[in-house]
């Protein structure tokens, strides 16, 4: 009987032991999840502060090519109103389709590509956009591990008990869009 009882309350113990560390460890990859957004985040906003001088720079060039600057500071106004990741992942596809238009003018320009300004904002975007798409990569990686743990059994009961809920992907919403961005304005 006395052994019985050990069994039943060593059971227990570890199952209450993995339900704790099954749980911490969901929470653990929820958190790199929005560590990984925070990243994210943080390279949009350097892309996002960029625009506007670059807007300018070509603006100075090329003035009667008003359209272009007004739909490149309006998709920078949406990307930075954007909220959820498919909001933002729309709105960042505008942006990157106003850049490719900007950068279209800008090849009209000899001079303008010239110019150490131009040619230091295009360095400072292209790094951006290669760092974008860096911690986009991680950010989709983080997303998977944590949505398959909150799916797999039994980590999918944890989960619904603890009200975890699966997370969205980063991704290009236009399969055109899904090529790299052309945003090296260098000479030819």
């Amino acid at each position: 009987m006395t052994i019985a009882i050990i069994v039943v309350v060593a059971i227990i113990v570890i199952a209450v032991l993995y339900y704790i560390g099954k749980r911490n460890s969901i929470i653990a990859s929820r958190n790199r999840v929005d560590e990984s957004w925070s990243g994210i985040d943080v390279q949009l906003k350097r892309r996002h502060d960029l625009v506007p001088n670059l807007v300018e720079t070509v603006k100075g060039y090329a003035e009667h090519e008003s359209a272009t600057f007004e739909k490149a500071t309006r998709a920078r106004a949406e990307a930075m109103q954007a909220s959820s990741v498919a909001d933002t992942a729309k709105a960042e596809s505008k942006l990157t389709g106003a850049l490719t238009e900007l950068r279209a003018v800008a090849e009209n320009y000899p001079t303008l590509r010239a110019t150490e300004n131009f040619q230091q904002l295009s360095r400072n975007l292209s790094e951006l956009e290669d760092e974008i798409q860096a911690s986009r990569r991680i950010y989709n990686s983080n997303v998977q591990s944590y949505n398959t743990s909150i799916q797999q059994f039994p980590g999918s009961i944890i989960a619904n008990q603890g009200g975890f809920t699966a997370r969205e992907y980063f991704e290009i919403e236009d399969a055109t869009e899904r090529n790299a961005p052309q945003v090296s304005f260098g000479n030819k």
